[in-house]
């Protein structure tokens, strides 16, 4: 299997991209600076042959709509998420 997670923050998918290999498939890791960025990235991972993307939080519902858009629905995307009481801490941990 080919999966990859996208990372958004002060990155550049060209530098930032980690991969781990394993008997199984692939792993990477890519980080991106923007939503288009991201886009783009993730219709290139679709072309590739990645069966899935996993999403950080910044990404938000809206932006794994744009992912999901971006791949053409040809792959599972998902988002990473958090419990609505948990709100503080993760506002405390990377701001608004």
């Amino acid at each position: 299997m080919k999966y990859a997670f996208l990372i958004m923050g002060p990155y550049a998918p060209d530098r930032d991209d980690v991969r781990f290999p394993s008997s199984e498939g692939i792993t990477r890791m890519i980080g991106v600076p923007d939503i288009e960025t991201a886009e783009r990235t993730a219709a290139a991972l679709a072309d590739e042959g990645y069966s899935a993307i996993e999403l950080c939080g910044a990404f938000g519902e809206d932006g794994a709509r744009r992912i999901i858009e971006a791949t053409g629905r040809r792959i599972a995307v998902g988002f990473v998420t958090h419990f609505p009481e948990d709100d503080g801490l993760f506002l405390r941990a990377f701001g608004n």
